[in-house]
């Protein structure tokens, strides 16, 4: 075979991306959408989640610089990949977490989950999802309290996220969906602010640095099967606005490396996240299941992804009158 096609050919791991000026590009749109959230997060928790998110993006893009360097590899952290999981990182936690606790979960994220399974493109899973859930288990009690707004009216220092409120049926304590929308209510550092949150995710989807199908098939499931369980749109619209399902269904389950690449894996994708995190929420022991459900899909996007090729190409075959 001649070398030139040869090497022609050869296609590496996804992302498909021609040069690393791209991926810094597309990182850094994607850091860009995170802005409003971010500038709402640190209105609404103040000094602290700011402080959170600076220190999480320094870790992690200490820990790229550092095992490159070791491993005598390329250096990657100028394509920006490792300053949006730091970001990430700290959006998924209290503005109140301890930041040594928050740096062992960027030393995750970057060396366990990314650099150890051969860096950007070659993770199984989302890196920030994958060290909430470490953060989690390994930091239940911090993980699980919640510090109250810079607007709240109480003298009380830490409050119940809307799920958790939810959970211990207290539904006439509930926070309105205007309070959700807006975020001033207890919560992650940067999930709190529905609106923020959905200008992000339209800006990606008009700059087309994302697909609608993950997004949309992911809300639009939480809300039928919210609609389904309580008979109410009201509760239907709070399973939206409450939690992390705007942050995960716009920023995180569309991760090019985790998630499918064909319409019909990308519309199972989505479904199967809303599925998993409403049957968390309704049946489980966790109030909020949006981590996990993104996690368990990841582990399913091999098999989307070949079941997607199968169906395209029986469609094309059929089509041609194979």
């Amino acid at each position: 075979m001649d070398k030139k096609f040869h090497t022609n050919l050869i296609v590496s791991s996804a992302p498909h991306i021609v040069t690393e000026s791209d991926t810094t590009r597309l990182m850094g749109t994607v850091i860009l959408a995170l802005v409003p959230a971010w500038a709402a997060s640190i209105y609404i928790f103040g000094f602290r989640a700011l402080l959170l998110t600076v220190v999480c993006i320094a870790a992690s893009m200490l820990f790229e610089y550092c095992y490159n360097k070791i491993m005598h590899k390329k250096q990657t952290v100028g394509d920006l990949s490792a300053a949006l999981t730091g970001l990430l990182i700290a959006f998924n936690v209290p503005s109140s977490f301890p930041i040594w606790q928050a740096i062992i979960g960027c030393f995750f994220a970057i060396i366990i989950v990314k650099q150890l399974f051969g860096g950007i493109g070659r993770n199984f899973s989302n890196p920030a999802i994958t060290a909430r859930i470490f953060l989690f288990i390994s930091f239940a009690g911090n993980m699980s309290t919640w510090p109250t707004t810079r607007l709240d009216a109480t003298d009380a220092v830490t409050g119940a996220t809307p799920l958790a409120i939810l959970a211990e049926g207290s539904t006439d304590q509930l926070p309105g969906l205007g309070t959700l929308f807006l975020g001033f209510h207890g919560g992650s550092t940067g999930e709190v602010c529905a609106l923020a949150l959905i200008i992000g995710g339209v800006f990606l989807i008009v700059r087309k640095v994302i697909s609608p199908i993950i997004p949309c098939a992911f809300i639009g499931t939480v809300f039928v099967f919210g609609f389904i369980a309580t008979g109410s749109l009201h509760m239907a619209l709070f399973h939206v606005l409450a939690g992390g399902v705007l942050l995960g269904a716009f920023f995180m389950a569309t991760d090019y490396v985790t998630s499918p690449k064909l319409p019909l894996g990308q519309l199972l994708f989505g479904i199967g996240c809303g599925i998993i995190t409403m049957s968390i929420r309704l049946f489980g022991s966790y109030p909020e299941g949006v981590s996990f459900s993104i996690l368990l899909m990841n582990i399913c996007t091999p098999l989307l992804n070949n079941l997607s090729y199968k169906f395209y190409l029986k469609e094309g075959g059929a089509k041609n009158g194979k």
